[in-house]
């Protein structure tokens, strides 16, 4: 790494984590303040309600300070007179922009990784906190589509992937040709050990005369494999909230399901594909910068930087909200929207550089 990469990152990232510790406070002590008197009087349910807000305001707050933290770094080196002396001494447009956005490339990817692990449920357990649910994960009358089954729990604990008063049936060119019934199923192995089951088998062809049901019962048996508690309770929520390999595991297991997996799809897009949209804004402030103070309008530089940041930036969280309500397909909302940012980036990087 070159003296040159060196000083520049070190002024980049130096900016970078003021603003965003200083975008943490803000919104963790505001969010705060807001529902101090709903928050239950432990102090680790307190600390742990600091913790996951912050991650999930994280999920804000890191993308804005990548690109605020280039637009005070350019600033600075505007101001200072940096720039020029950079190009004095030969070093190229492409030479100053490539560690900046390498490093921004390499902060996003973290953040993408981060949101494969259960720190993605961030919003959903400060929220139980916050209702004083944090110790409850019951769910109760879920019906839903498996394969050849239709499968009902009167209560399902996410956590303990253990099911109460289970219901299985099975179903044949329209016809329920076996049901399951039993007080327990517990999921290990991704499968459902059924306990003290009662299996009831229809005929697959009916005669009045001699047809009967077959009863029997099955001290152990197993079923539904591959049919994850956790993916069950999220798609049975209002609000769904999935890490990035929960949902492509969502979305396998219910386009085999004939699911509108939709939603699933924007929360996994917007996980994944939104957070770059700070790489083409670098390049774009960057192409819209001065060399020189005296010749620049600093102030309203500064200005439409982060007027034009925060707007792009609203209309793609508004698109991927409409996205997730099922208004607007998913690969509309979000992956067109960011291929044209990137395209107008490319265009206006080759001709203004290039």
């Amino acid at each position: 790494m070159s003296i040159f990469t060196q000083y520049l990152l070190s002024k980049y990232l130096k900016y970078f984590f003021i603003i965003l510790l200083s975008l943490e406070i803000f919104f963790i002590g505001i969010d705060f303040l807001q529902n101090m008197k709903n928050l239950p009087p432990s102090a680790n349910l307190q600390l742990l309600y600091l913790l996951y807000n912050g991650f999930f305001t994280l999920t804000i707050t890191l993308p804005l300070s990548i690109i605020f933290g280039w637009i005070i770094t350019l600033t600075v080196f505007i101001k200072n007179n940096e720039l020029v002396s950079f190009y004095s001494l030969g070093i190229s447009k492409k030479a100053l922009l490539k560690p900046i956005v390498n490093i921004s490339i390499l902060i996003t990817i973290i953040l993408i990784g981060l949101q494969t692990t259960p720190l993605a449920y961030s919003y959903e357990q400060k929220s139980k906190i916050l209702n004083n649910e944090f110790f409850i994960s019951e769910k109760n009358d879920i019906f839903l589509k498996y394969n050849d089954y239709f499968v009902y729990f009167k209560k399902l604990y996410p956590i303990e992937k253990k099911a109460i008063d289970v219901h299985i049936y099975k179903i044949k060119d329209n016809n329920i040709i076996e049901t399951i019934i039993a007080s327990k199923a517990y999921y290990q192995n991704k499968k459902w050990y059924v306990i003290d089951a009662k299996i009831i088998r229809k005929p697959e062809t009916i005669n009045w005369d001699t047809s009967k049901l077959e009863i029997s019962y099955e001290k152990f048996l197993y079923t539904l494999e591959g049919f994850e508690p956790k993916i069950i309770n999220n798609v049975y929520k209002a609000k769904n909230y999935f890490s990035i390999m929960d949902a492509i595991y969502a979305i396998v297991l219910l386009e085999n399901q004939d699911f509108n997996t939709n939603k699933i799809k924007a929360i996994l897009y917007s996980h994944i594909f939104t957070p770059f949209f700070v790489i083409p804004m670098i390049v774009l402030i960057f192409l819209y910068s001065g060399i020189s103070s005296r010749f620049f309008n600093m102030g309203q530089f500064i200005s439409i930087s982060i007027f034009s940041t925060l707007t792009i930036w609203g209309i793609l969280f508004l698109l991927q909200k409409l996205s997730s309500g099922g208004v607007i397909l998913p690969e509309l909302a979000i992956i067109l929207p960011l291929l044209i940012l990137f395209l107008f980036k490319y265009i206006l990087y080759t001709k203004k550089i290039n």
